[in-house]
């Protein structure tokens, strides 16, 4: 539905601005590009923007000015269920506060994109397969797991589900908010290592933002959201 041009970034913002109605500008960045394939780390202090630029990135939030770019298509010429369908094929994304569905199992929350968008489920051929085969490379292939509601997992146990949720059906965009603020040395470990081999490949872009910036080295490029935004000086953002 969306032709991918592979020679324009996955990710660009340019001159864009955001606030609320009537209030301060939050958030100011002039440019912003991830490219095809490129794992970026984006850190900064809680409460310099960082939730409000994933916010624009995934369509959710509009800009007061500028525009959102995703694999050369302008978020902004879209209406918003376009919006909705493009992020559904298109973008895999790990929240920081995980955006499980309660009602569902482990393994339906997983197999969740693929009832939304035909084009990330044409790039599975066994769905379930798939879908254990992620949860089986982050330590969660119990078989009594399976089938239980995600309310009664242990917060590092959502946290990887969200993972394995992200990753299924092949997006050409990650992103990544805190993903692994609840996951202990081993699971991180694991975590990280199947974020990096399913981007490679895929050739799909990655874009992971936490606090500590010892992860840092591992990704192809490190950004200051301090140095990359200038917000007004009144602002507040997340």
């Amino acid at each position: 539905m969306w032709p991918i041009n592979s020679a324009l970034p996955a990710i660009e913002l340019r001159d864009v601005r955001f606030g609320w109605p009537s209030g301060d500008t939050l958030l100011d960045v002039p440019h912003f590009a991830v490219a095809r394939g490129e794992r970026v780390f984006l850190h900064g202090p809680s409460g310099c923007g960082k939730s409000t630029l994933l916010g624009l990135i995934g369509g959710v939030l509009e800009p007061r000015t500028g525009a959102v770019r995703l694999l050369g298509h302008d978020l902004g010429a879209m209406t918003r269920s376009g919006r909705d369908r493009f992020r559904a094929a298109h973008l895999g994304f790990v929240f920081q506060l995980f955006n499980l569905v309660p009602y569902l199992s482990m393994f339906e929350n997983v197999l969740l994109p693929l009832r939304f968008s035909t084009e990330r489920r044409r790039r599975v051929t066994g769905p379930r397969q798939e879908a254990l085969r992620l949860l089986r490379s982050l330590g969660l292939d119990d078989p009594r797991l399976l089938a239980r509601p995600v309310t009664q997992l242990s917060v590092g146990q959502q946290q990887r589900v969200a993972a394995a949720r992200a990753l299924i059906g092949q997006p050409d965009i990650l992103i990544a908010d805190e993903p692994t603020s609840a996951l202990d040395s081993d699971a991180r470990e694991a975590f990280l290592k199947l974020l990096l081999q399913e981007c490679s490949a895929r050739g799909a872009a990655l874009l992971f933002v936490s606090h500590d910036r010892s992860l840092g080295a591992i990704f192809d490029r490190s950004v200051s959201l301090a140095m990359l935004s200038c917000p007004a000086p009144t602002g507040v953002a997340r």
